[in-house]
């Protein structure tokens, strides 16, 4: 028997700032406890909301291996105090994991088979490389030309998308000042304070002469990435990093990261029951496939398809979460699918605020639907490229 569709909504969103990769805020801190953070965080804003009622979790990991694997998703619900009747699935569709997660969470409320869902996404480049511990391509890859690019690394695939669309190295290195330029006037002003939890960091330091480890406690609250320094002119000093000749750079690409993002869903049913609030509809979702060695021109297919699902145009969107893997391949969507770029990543983007993989739809999905209800906006988009030619969108309706 069909089941009766229902919409599913977004009740509590929350993350972690996001760190540098290597050597910033988290480069100690597994994945698994930011998440724990988010989930805390989360379930904060909820007071009402009886933990039992959760169904599942849910939760994206672009590279789900060593502190990072044996489903993160279920260890993060029991060190986050959940029930133990609260399960956890960990998925991985690369940079669309953690929106992935918030669909697939929708979708089981849509369906009628939960009434509460915890999804959100979690991602240490600090300590799993982009690539994983072992990586191992299958050996057809290489044995044909229309598979090897699938083994391109996402720069190479960013020159291409350069080259095709002509995109300058003006014109990227410009959209990343001005990532960096709206991020920090985005955090001078508190516009992430709604979003991110703080997160308590601890260091320990030797001392030699008592043989003992001193810890220092701090707490971080703000993403790590913006630079203040940023310039035109720095930016253009820069030396291409995937090609000799070519135009993509450290500053106009995104950073690596670390970071963690829980959102929250429940049905009506649920949301009268606790005496919830929600801050937006789950709307659609598109996911499409593109060539690999272009990978980056994803949204291009993949915005239209969640636009016709939604019964919704470019024009309705007030807000537009478009992640920045690299200035060439964003500039390259904006331009093709005619996106209106004052309405595109107004807090800044990857390229300044960071990209921790897996983590990133739950993150930015969390940034849609609180700046929704903080500007008074009816519809907002999140939507990014995915590594091995694929792309994602996701549409939230503030209620």
């Amino acid at each position: 028997m069909t089941k009766q569709v229902q919409d599913a909504y977004i009740v509590a969103a929350s993350r972690t700032p996001i760190g540098k990769s290597g050597r910033g805020y988290f480069k100690n801190t597994r994945s698994d406890d930011l998440l724990v953070r988010a989930v805390q965080a989360a379930l904060a804003q909820v007071p009402s909301l009886d933990p039992k009622a959760i169904e599942d979790a849910i939760i994206g990991c672009a590279m789900p291996e060593g502190e990072q694997g044996a489903n993160m998703a279920r260890i993060a619900m029991l060190l986050a105090g959940l029930p133990n009747s609260v399960g956890g699935i960990t998925v991985n569709r690369f940079c669309a994991s953690g929106l992935s997660a918030v669909q697939m969470a929708a979708d089981r409320i849509r369906v009628g088979e939960a009434d509460v869902m915890i999804a959100g996404g979690a991602e240490s480049m600090s300590m799993i490389p982009m690539t994983g511990v072992k990586p191992s391509f299958n050996p057809n890859v290489f044995l044909k030309d229309e598979n090897v690019g699938i083994a391109y690394g996402m720069g190479l695939t960013a020159e291409k998308v350069a080259a095709q669309w002509k995109v300058s190295r003006e014109d990227q290195d410009a959209f990343a000042l001005a990532s960096h330029q709206k991020a920090l006037k985005a955090q001078a002003a508190g516009e992430f304070t709604d979003e991110i939890c703080s997160v308590d960091v601890i260091d320990r330091f030797p001392n030699l002469e008592t043989g003992e480890i001193s810890l220092k406690t701090r707490t971080v609250n703000l993403d790590e990435g913006p630079r203040v320094d940023t310039s035109l002119e720095g930016l253009g000093k820069l030396k291409p990093v995937f090609a000799a000749k070519g135009s993509v750079t450290a500053g106009n690409s995104s950073q690596t990261s670390d970071g963690a993002g829980a959102l929250i869903l429940a049905s009506e049913k649920a949301v009268k029951q606790f005496n919830l609030k929600p801050l937006a509809r789950f709307v659609s979702f598109a996911s499409k496939g593109v060539p690999p060695e272009i990978m980056g021109i994803g949204p291009i297919e993949a915005i239209p398809a969640a636009l016709k699902t939604a019964g919704l145009s470019l024009a309705d969107m007030g807000w537009i979460e478009l992640n920045e893997a690299f200035a060439a391949q964003a500039l390259a969507v904006i331009r093709t699918v005619g996106l209106n770029p004052d309405v595109v990543n107004p807090m800044g983007g990857a390229i300044a605020l960071g990209h921790p993989l897996g983590a990133t739809g739950a993150i930015r999905a969390a940034t849609v639907v609180h700046a929704l209800r903080r500007h008074k906006l009816k519809y907002g988009m999140v939507t990014m490229c995915v590594g091995t030619g694929q792309g994602a969108a996701g549409i939230f309706e503030a209620v």
